[in-house]
């Protein structure tokens, strides 16, 4: 074998190497093919309201069968939480649940329980929420309650703005 080789040792995610030169000299790079950037672990983030003991009850409940980690859990209600790094307002995210893919895609309402539920195992029991019929009444039915959820877990106070219906002032 040369003694003089130069060996090569890969660099993580950026695809460059360097090269270990002989004793007498220094490392020079070795560039090679870019690596394709790494897929994060999680399959599925949820933003959800840390303040809402019913959405609270599930979330922990996903934290204990996500044993695999494929959940990445947000906080909306948690302070320094930044609506910025989302690019979705308050509002909007208090409106209804979200999640985002890790391609950046923001879903939302019965498709994020959907995506949350496969993540821990339980895609067999949600398959079902697909079908024709199924699907459009539990998107009826979670908007009803992702629109009344404040006063449905006794977080309406007599000045709170969120929980006022249009119309009765």
């Amino acid at each position: 074998m040369d003694t003089d080789a130069t060996l090569t040792e890969p660099r993580e995610r950026t695809g460059e190497a360097t090269a270990k030169a002989p004793a007498s000299g220094a490392a020079e790079p070795v560039r090679g093919p870019a690596l394709p950037p790494r897929s994060p672990a999680w399959s599925v983030e949820v933003f959800f309201d840390g303040d809402c003991p019913l959405c609270l009850r599930e979330i922990n409940m996903l934290r204990r069968m996500d044993k695999a980690e494929k959940i990445r859990f947000t906080d909306i209600a948690a302070e320094g939480f930044d609506t910025a790094a989302v690019g979705i307002d308050m509002p909007t995210l208090m409106a209804e649940i979200h999640g985002r893919l890790p391609t950046g895609e923001i879903i939302t309402g019965v498709e994020v329980f959907r995506r949350l539920y496969s993540a821990v195992g339980l895609g067999w029991a949600v398959a079902p929420t697909r079908w024709p019929g199924v699907r459009q009444v539990l998107d009826i039915a979670y908007r009803f309650f992702a629109k009344y959820r404040l006063r449905l877990t006794g977080r309406c106070g007599p000045d709170s703005a969120a929980c006022k219906v249009p119309g009765n002032g």
